[in-house]
C-alpha cells in the first residue's frame, strides 16, 4: 500500500495490565429504537468523516467495594465522576464502561496515596447537551475532582469544549472517539488514553483490499461525528490502494427500519462497510439477514463489539467471518491481555464472555488518570496544574500494549484487525487477524497533508480527494 507506514505483526505484542453483569437480549435491544429512514448520498458527493520495553503483567488486587455516593466529598477522598450512556440506543455499552473504571480502581486497591477513591456515576444518552449537563452536575453539585467519560463521539466534542470552562478540573475520556476531540482545538485539561475512531480502523482498509479482494464498496453509518471518523479511517487506506466507494448512507441514531437502505444498495458492489452501534447494529444485521442481503459486510469497531455479538437470534449466522478493526481482540495471546480478561471475569462473573472495547476504553483512561494521581501523591491543589502536567507524561503498558500520549494528549497505541468467529463454547468473538503497532492519530501520514483534508464529516473526505492528496 502506497505510503502506509504501520508494521503488521502477529508476534506476542502486548504488555502489562491490572457493577453488575449486562444480560442483553435481542428483544430488549430492538425496544430501544425509534423508526427513521436513511438518505443515500453518491460517494462523489459524500464520503465520511469519521516503545518502551514492557513490564511483566501483574494480576490486579481484589476489588474493593464501591463506596456509597454522597453529595459532598469527605476529607481525604478523591472523588471521580463517571459519565456513561446507561440509556438510549447505546445503553448496552454503559455497563461495560462502568466496569472498566471499576477494574482500574480495584487495581489500585481503591485508593491513591492513602486517599480513598469514590466514584459518582451519571448516565447520559449519547447527546452532547445531556453530556454537558451531567458533567456540570458532577462538578458543581457532586463536587467531583475529576471526570472519566464520555462514551459517544458528539458527547466527547461537547466535553472538550466544556473542559475549557473549568480549567481547574481534569477530564479524561471514556471511549468517545470523534477524532477532532483532540486533533483540532484541544482542551489542555482533556486527556484521551484511548485511541480514536480513525485509529481504530488502522489496517482494515488494507486487509479488505489486499486479502479480501474488495474493490467497490458502499458505506452505512449513523449521522454523527464518530461514524464520520470511522468511515474516513477505512477509506483513507482502502482508496489509497485503489479501492472506490460508490454510495453512502447516513441514518439517525435509533433507526429501527433499515428496509429502505437495503433496497437502495447498489448491486455492483463487493461489500458494505457498516458502522452502527448498539441496538442500531443489531437491527441492521437482523434486517440484512432477513432480506437475504448478498454483498459481503465489513464492520466498524462498534458494529461487532462483544456486546453486539452476545445478543441472541438469527444474526449469528450472518456475522461469522465479517472483518473489522478495533483496539481489542478477544483471543489476543499476550499474557497481559489474558491476565486482564481473567480479572474481568473474576470481578464481574455476570459480565460478557470477554471484555468489550468499551470496557477497555474506560479502563485505560481511568488507569491513566490514577497513574497521574499517583505521580503527584494525590495532590489536587494549585488548580490541578501539577496533576495535568503529570498526566501529559503518563505512559504505561496496558492489556493491549504500550500507551503514550502525543502533543494533543491523545493516545498512540496498537490496533487489531479481526474477523468474527465462533468459539468452541458457541460464543461469537473477534478473532485476531493482524496487529498494527503504535498507531498515531494521522495513521502515520504526513500531518500537514492529513490536516489539509479538513474535519471529517458526512461529505468529507471523498475518495477522489484522498487519492488527490495522497495518491493511489
Amino acid at each position: 500500500m502506497t505510503g502506509y507506514p504501520a508494521r503488521f505483526s502477529r508476534r506476542t505484542l502486548l504488555r502489562h495490565a491490572g457493577f453488575a453483569g449486562l444480560a442483553v437480549t435481542a428483544s430488549a435491544l430492538l425496544a430501544a429504537c425509534g423508526p427513521q429512514q436513511a438518505t443515500p448520498t453518491p460517494a462523489q458527493q459524500a464520503t465520511p468523516t469519521p516503545a518502551p520495553p514492557a513490564a511483566t503483567p501483574t494480576p490486579a488486587p481484589a476489588p474493593s467495594p464501591t463506596p456509597a455516593v454522597a453529595a459532598t466529598p469527605a476529607a481525604g477522598e478523591i472523588v471521580i465522576g463517571v459519565l456513561a450512556t446507561l440509556e438510549g440506543a447505546f445503553a448496552l455499552y454503559g455497563e461495560e464502561a462502568v466496569r472498566g473504571v471499576e477494574l482500574a480502581v480495584a487495581e489500585f486497591g481503591g485508593e491513591i496515596a492513602g486517599r480513598k477513591i469514590r466514584l459518582v456515576k451519571e448516565s447520559t444518552d449519547a447527546t452532547p447537551q445531556v453530556a454537558r449537563e451531567k458533567a456540570r452536575k458532577l462538578i458543581e453539585q457532586d463536587k467531583v475532582d475529576c471526570i472519566v467519560g464520555p462514551l459517544s463521539g458528539d458527547e466527547g466534542l461537547a466535553l472538550r469544549d466544556y473542559a475549557k470552562t473549568v480549567p481547574d478540573k481534569t477530564i479524561v475520556n471514556g471511549t468517545s472517539a470523534a477524532q477532532d476531540t483532540t486533533l483540532r482545538d484541544p482542551a489542555p485539561n482533556f486527556f484521551r488514553f484511548s485511541t480514536d475512531g480513525v485509529q481504530w480502523m488502522a489496517g482494515l482498509g488494507t486487509y479488505c483490499y489486499e486479502v479480501k479482494g474488495y474493490r467497490r464498496v458502499a458505506t452505512l453509518g449513523e449521522d454523527y461525528s464518530y461514524p464520520y471518523s470511522q468511515v474516513a479511517g477505512f477509506l483513507l487506506e482502502f482508496c489509497r490502494l485503489g479501492g472506490d466507494c460508490v454510495a453512502q448512507f447516513w441514518v439517525p441514531i435509533g433507526t429501527k427500519d433499515y428496509s429502505s437502505v437495503i433496497s437502495a444498495l447498489p448491486g455492483d458492489i463487493d461489500a458494505i462497510y457498516v458502522i452502527l452501534g448498539g441496538s442500531d447494529a443489531v437491527n441492521f444485521l437482523k434486517a440484512y439477514t432477513e432480506f437475504g442481503g448478498k454483498a459481503a459486510l465489513i464492520a466498524g469497531s462498534s458494529t461487532v463489539d462483544q456486546n453486539v455479538l452476545e445478543t441472541k437470534g438469527a444474526l449469528r449466522s450472518r456475522v461469522v467471518g465479517i472483518p473489522a478493526a478495533m483496539p481489542v481482540a478477544a483471543d489476543n495471546p499476550d499474557p497481559a491481555w489474558k491476565a486482564w480478561v481473567e480479572q474481568y471475569r473474576k470481578q464481574f462473573p455476570q459480565g460478557l464472555s470477554t471484555p468489550s472495547l468499551f470496557c477497555w476504553g474506560y479502563y485505560v483512561n481511568a488507569k491513566g488518570l490514577l497513574l497521574g494521581l499517583k505521580a503527584v501523591n494525590g495532590d489536587l491543589s494549585d488548580g490541578q496544574k501539577k496533576l495535568q502536567a503529570a498526566l501529559a507524561k503518563v505512559e504505561f503498558d496496558g492489556p493491549t500494549g504500550h500507551i503514550k500520549l502525543d502533543k494533543n494528549r491523545q493516545a498512540i497505541a496498537n490496533n487489531f484487525v479481526t474477523e468474527v468467529a465462533e468459539g468452541p463454547d458457541g460464543n461469537l468473538y473477534n478473532k485476531l487477524v493482524k496487529v498494527v503497532e503504535g498507531v498515531n492519530q494521522t495513521l502515520g501520514l504526513p500531518e500537514d497533508k492529513y490536516l489539509a483534508l479538513g474535519s471529517f464529516s458526512r461529505d468529507n473526505p471523498t475518495p477522489e480527494k484522498i487519492k488527490q492528496v495522497f495518491g493511489s
